[in-house]
């Protein structure tokens, strides 16, 4: 790992911006750039933020995020989520690695799986499964479950059964093993 030390760069922000507001910018080194495979046609990045590093990626597609847990022989599953026939999100799952990777298909984050959320975490996809099932301290749970061909609450295995439909909207699951 290549370390180097650099200075942010701040300025007058622009626009529509407060009277005291400032943007802050760093150059990062163009053999990094390149490295990253970033050039004036792709540029565009994500940010990571964990409380004490900033980290900077290019910005990943759901076929390199797919290819690359492939490769690694994990158990990856694809969740569409639709509205009616409308697909709104894609999630691609490794439950190996406990890794999620979601695409939008549309701009009513209502609609969408994790709503402004664009980096969601295996943790948010488990609250997002399980809150498209029956709940958990519902009366009758142990008839229900029976009756789908379950002998416990598992709420991915749930979906597969109910593809996660709920009668009070009409989003659904399919769900695909890649």
């Amino acid at each position: 790992m290549e370390t180097r030390t650099a200075k942010i760069i701040s300025s007058s922000a622009g626009g529509t911006a407060g009277k005291n507001a400032v943007t802050y910018k760093i150059s990062l080194p163009t053999a990094w750039i390149n490295e990253l495979g970033i050039d004036k046609a792709n540029r565009e990045v994500e940010l990571h933020f964990d409380g004490q590093t900033i980290s900077i990626s290019k910005k990943q597609t759901a076929d390199a995020y797919v290819s690359s847990h492939k490769q690694l022989g994990h158990c990856l599953k694809k969740y569409s989520f639709y509205d009616k026939e409308k697909l709104c999100t894609v999630i691609y799952a490794d439950h190996t690695d406990k890794s999620v990777f979601a695409e939008n298909f549309t701009d009513n984050l209502v609609k969408t799986a994790f709503g402004r959320n664009t980096f969601p975490t295996w943790e948010n996809l488990c609250d997002f499964i399980e809150e498209r099932c029956v709940p958990k301290g519902r009366s009758g749970l142990r008839e229900y479950l029976e009756s789908i061909g379950l002998d416990e609450y598992d709420p991915f295995e749930i979906i597969l059964k109910t593809k996660g439909r709920m009668a009070e909207d009409s989003q659904w699951i399919e769900v695909e093993e890649i």
